[in-house]
Order: structure tokens, then C-alpha cells, then sequence
């Protein structure tokens, strides 16, 4: 048979190596493509080399696998940072956007990411940034609006002599 060469190779090897860490099923046949040459007599390290990846991922991948069989190759549940607010707490807070800061001793006229995250502050003591508020204000389904200044009550008689265009 004759030998088959892709071009520009090492770009290639880059691109499918990405495209196998990009989806969650990709790496789990990734995993059982090493576990199968270590089977069938490859050591760690030649595995490692042979796919792109860490002699010591691999032996961890083995080590997962002699532990829970098939399941210790899939993904594990990706955790995070732990949120800040609970449920009950979301749904305070979603529960007080919906009136005035004023009703819970507040002084706004409009909810803000300010305004939300000194309230946080003050009711359970919890430090969320103010672009962390206006996220939540998403996450929860409102839009920030920007108050309107309010304008001093004008008096009609002295707003005349100001007029450009007096039409008398």
C-alpha cells in the first residue's frame, strides 16, 4: 500500500488535538484510545508521546480506570467557584428588584448595580462586585435602566424672558 502523507503535518496534529479537547465525548474515546494501548503493552510515556499528552495524565487516566472501569473516564461533574447567594437568597433578591430600593431602606430612586450590591452588603453581608450585580440583573431576567434626571419645577413667568423665539 502505498504511504499517505498530510501536509503541514504539525499543524494538522494541532488542530485534531484541539478538536478532541473541545468535546466532552471526543476526550472520553480520547481516554480509551491510551487505556487500550496500555493494554496491549504501550508504557504511560509512549502513550503520552504517541496522543499529546502528559505521561502522568495518563497514568491518572489508569488509575481512574482500574478504580471505576468504564465511568472513570468520562468527565467529572466541573465545579467552579462556589456561588455566592443561595436560592433562597436569589429569590429575595429577585423579589426586591421588582419594587424600589427605597421600600427596603435604600437610597436610590432605580436599582443599579451600585444601588444592588450595597443592598447585598447591608442585608447579608456579602461583598458582590457591582459588575457581578449588573450580571445577576440579567441572569434574573431585567434590564438596567438609566434614571432620568428630574428637573427643578420651573416657574412659567420666568421661563418666558428666556425664550429665543418670543412671538408676541
Amino acid at each position: 500500500m502505498k504511504r499517505i502523507e498530510i501536509k503541514d503535518s504539525k499543524n494538522v496534529v494541532l488542530i485534531l488535538q484541539d478538536e478532541i479537547r473541545r468535546n466532552s465525548e471526543s476526550r472520553y474515546n480520547h481516554r480509551l484510545h491510551a487505556v487500550l494501548l496500555v493494554a496491549q503493552g504501550m508504557s504511560c510515556r509512549q502513550v503520552a508521546n504517541k496522543l499529546g499528552d502528559g505521561a502522568r495524565t495518563v497514568a491518572y487516566w489508569l488509575r481512574r480506570f482500574e478504580e471505576e472501569g468504564l465511568s472513570g473516564l468520562a468527565d467529572g461533574e466541573k465545579l467552579g467557584r462556589p456561588k455566592r447567594l443561595n436560592e433562597s437568597q436569589l429569590e429575595k433578591v429577585e423579589t426586591v428588584l421588582r419594587g424600589f430600593p427605597e421600600e427596603v431602606g435604600m437610597d436610590a430612586n432605580l436599582w443599579d448595580g451600585k444601588v444592588l450590591s450595597a443592598y447585598m452588603k447591608q442585608e447579608w453581608g456579602i461583598n458582590l462586585g457591582i459588575r457581578q450585580c449588573q450580571r445577576l440583573f440579567r441572569q434574573l431576567g431585567f434590564r438596567l435602566r438609566k434614571p432620568r434626571s428630574k428637573i427643578a419645577s420651573a416657574d412659567p413667568e420666568k421661563q418666558v424672558g428666556f425664550k429665543k423665539n418670543l412671538r408676541h
